[in-house]
C-alpha cells in the first residue's frame, strides 16, 4: 500500500542526468523545495557525452559550479579538422580561444567526472532531495498537483508536487503520460563508440577530428582530460552485432597504433544516431527536457548542450511562476522557444552528418574537390544553416506585434570592474534579468512601478561607462558592452536569465516601454498604484 502525503513539492524531477542534476541544481539555489526521483541506485560510471560549447560554460558557472568544471575538462586549443581518405583538409572549424560566452569555445570532459560534480552541488542545497533506486511507475496530473506513484526497495510509494519534469531520457516515462506527438526526421546511422585511455602522455593535433573516408568515416576525438574517443560509422554490409564486439574494436583501433599494450578500452557500444523532437514540451503541470524533449546526431556536439539549454531556460520560468510573479502560461514560451532553437541544432547536426556519411567513393571525390576548392573554410565548405535564435516567446515585440527584429540571439559576456572587483558580468549581478544601460540616464527614466516590477523578478540595473564609473556604476573594463550597444544604436539592453537578448531600445524614455512589454509578457501581477510607492532597488542597483 502506498501513504498518502500530506507534504507537495514545488517540483518533482525525474531523472538525475546532467539535464536533472542542473535544473535541480537551479531550482533548488532560488529557494524551491525539489524532489529528484533516479531509478537508478547509482550514476552510470562510464562515458557519453564529451563536449560542451562557451555558452554551456556560462551556465555552469551560472549554476555555481564553473571552477570544479573548469578543472574536469580540456579546452580545445586548435581547430577542428575534417580531412579526405588522402588527408587533405576538407574544413577547418576554429575551436582556439574564448567565445563570446567568457568560456573556452569548446571543452572536452568525461561525463561521469561532469556528473559527480553537478550531484554533489545539487545534493548540497538544502532544498534539494534525492532518492536514488526509486522509478516512477504512475503519474496522476491533477488541479493543484501531480501524484507520482514510486516503486523501490522499500515498495511503492506516493509524492505530489505541483510541477513535473521529466528528464528521463529518450524513453521518458514522463513523456509517455502525455498526449504529445514526435517529429521524427528519419536520420537514422549506426556507429561504433570506442573509449579509451591512452598509456602514454601525447599530443594530439589536432585534438579533435573527422576522417571523411568513404571506406570508414570516423571521428577521433577527445574524451575528456586522459582520454581519447573513436567512433566508426557503420558499414552497409556489417550488423550492429558484428559491429559491438571487443574484438571488433580492437582490429579497428589498431590502423591509428592503438593495441592493448598501449591502450585501455573503458567502454564500446553501438548508438543509433536519431533526429526527433517532441511538439510539445509540457502539458499542465508535465514538463520536459533534454532526451525527453529532443534527440539529435552528435556531429556537432550539441545534444547534451542542448539539454542544458532547456534547464536554463526553463528554470527561470518556472522560479517565477512558482514564486507567483509571473502567471503559469508563461511556461508555454518554453516549448515555443526552445524547440525552434533545438531543431536548429538538429538541422546542424543532420547537415554535418550528411557530409561526413558518404560511402560512395565517386560522391565522396566531388565533395572533396568542392570543399578543397574553398581552402577549408567553414562558411562556404559546410552547408548554409540557419542562425541559433530562439523561437517565439518572451521577446520584444515590434508597433504591428510581431516580434522585433533582433531578439532572441544570444548575449556576449565580458568582464565588467563594479565597486573595486572585476569579474565576468554574470558574477556580479548574481544571474536574472540584466538592464543593460549606456550611462545612468536611462535609469533616470525608470518610475516607481518599473522599479518594483524589476525588485519582484530580481532583476539587476547595469549602468555602464566607458572610463570612470560612479560608485554605483560598472566599468565596461573589456570595452566590449559599450561598443555593441552604440553600434547598433542603442542606449538600454534587456538580457533575460538565460543569457538571450529580450530586447533593446535606442532611447531612454523607451527603456521605460520595454520593461513594460516584459511585464506584460510575464503577465506580472498588477503594478502598484502612485499612492503604494515602491520599495527600494537592490543592492545590484545601488
Amino acid at each position: 500500500m502506498t501513504r498518502t502525503p500530506s507534504h507537495v513539492h514545488d517540483v518533482a524531477i525525474v531523472g538525475f542526468g546532467p539535464i536533472g542534476q542542473m535544473l535541480s541544481l537551479l531550482l533548488g539555489k532560488a529557494g524551491h523545495d525539489v524532489l529528484v526521483l533516479e531509478r537508478w541506485p547509482s550514476s552510470y560510471d562510464l562515458p557519453r557525452a564529451v563536449h560542451f560549447d562557451d555558452e554551456i560554460g556560462r551556465i555552469f558557472q551560472a549554476a555555481g559550479v564553473g571552477e570544479e568544471v573548469r578543472a574536469i575538462t580540456d579546452p580545445v586549443p586548435d581547430h577542428y579538422e575534417w580531412r579526405n581518405q588522402a588527408g587533405q583538409a576538407l574544413v577547418r572549424i576554429d575551436w582556439s580561444g574564448t567565445g563570446p560566452s567568457g568560456w573556452p569555445t569548446a571543452s572536452f570532459f568525461s561525463q561521469p567526472q561532469l556528473e559527480a560534480v553537478l550531484s554533489k552541488a545539487a545534493q548540497e542545497v538544502p532544498t534539494v532531495t534525492v532518492r536514488r533506486n526509486c522509478e516512477v511507475v504512475g503519474l496522476e496530473p491533477r488541479d493543484e498537483h501531480v501524484r507520482l506513484i514510486t516503486s523501490g526497495p522499500d515498495g511503492p510509494d506516493e509524492v505530489r508536487a505541483r510541477y513535473v519534469i521529466g528528464a528521463d531520457g529518450a524513453n521518458s516515462f514522463v513523456r509517455s503520460g502525455m498526449a504529445t506527438t514526435v517529429t521524427d526526421l528519419g536520420f537514422f546511422h549506426d556507429w561504433l563508440i570506442v573509449d579509451t585511455f591512452p598509456h602514454e602522455e601525447a599530443t594530439w593535433s589536432p585534438m579533435n577530428w573527422q576522417l571523411c573516408d568513404p571506406a570508414r568515416p570516423t571521428t577521433i576525438v577527445s574524451g575528456g582530460p586522459g582520454r581519447r574517443r573513436w567512433e566508426f560509422l557503420r558499414l552497409p554490409h556489417e550488423s550492429v552485432d558484428e559491429l559491438n564486439t571487443l574484438d571488433t574494436a580492437w582490429r579497428l583501433l589498431e590502423p591509428w597504433g592503438r593495441t592493448p599494450e598501449n591502450t585501455t578500452i573503458e567502454r564500446h557500444t553501438v548508438y543509433t544516431f536519431q533526429a526527433r523532437w517532441v511538439d510539445r514540451w509540457r502539458e499542465g503541470r508535465l514538463l520536459l527536457a533534454g532526451d525527453a524533449a529532443h534527440q539529435m546526431p552528435p556531429f556537432a556536439g550539441q545534444g547534451m548542450c542542448s539539454g542544458l539549454r532547456d534547464a536554463m531556460n526553463l528554470a527561470w520560468k518556472l522560479d517565477l511562476v512558482l514564486a507567483g510573479t509571473a502567471d503559469p502560461d508563461l511556461l508555454d514560451t518554453y516549448t515555443s522557444e526552445r524547440s525552434e532553437h533545438v531543431q536548429h541544432a538538429i538541422g546542424m547536426s543532420m547537415a554535418l552528418g550528411q557530409v561526413i556519411c558518404v560511402l560512395d567513393p565517386d560522391e565522396a571525390a566531388a565533395r572533396d574537390a568542392r570543399m578543397i576548392a574553398t581552402g577549408a573554410d567553414p562558411r562556404h565548405a559546410l552547408p548554409p544553416t540557419p542562425p541559433p535564435v530562439l523561437g517565439d516567446g518572451v521577446l520584444k515585440r515590434g508597433a504591428d506585434g510581431n516580434r522585433a527584429d533582433g531578439v532572441g540571439h544570444l548575449t556576449p559576456q565580458y568582464q565588467v570592474t563594479h565597486q573595486g572587483r572585476t569579474a565576468p558580468l554574470d558574477e556580479l549581478t548574481s544571474g536574472g534579468f540584466a538592464i543593460l544601460t549606456d550611462g545612468g540616464e536611462p535609469c533616470a527614466a525608470l518610475d516607481a512601478t518599473d522599479r518594483y516590477f524589476l525588485e519582484s523578478i530580481g532583476a539587476s540595473l547595469v549602468a555602464l561607462y566607458a572610463d570612470h564609473a560612479p560608485p554605483e556604476g560598472y566599468l565596461d573594463s573589456d570595452h566590449g558592452y559599450l561598443p555593441h550597444l552604440r553600434e547598433h544604436g542603442h542606449v538600454a539592453a534587456i538580457v533575460r536569465p538565460d543569457f538571450y537578448l529580450f530586447g533593446a531600445t535606442s532611447t531612454a524614455d523607451g527603456l521605460h516601454g520595454l520593461i513594460g512589454q516584459l511585464r506584460d509578457q510575464l503577465h506580472h501581477p498588477a503594478p502598484l498604484s502612485a499612492a503604494n510607492p515602491a520599495p527600494e532597488m537592490a543592492a545590484a542597483d545601488q
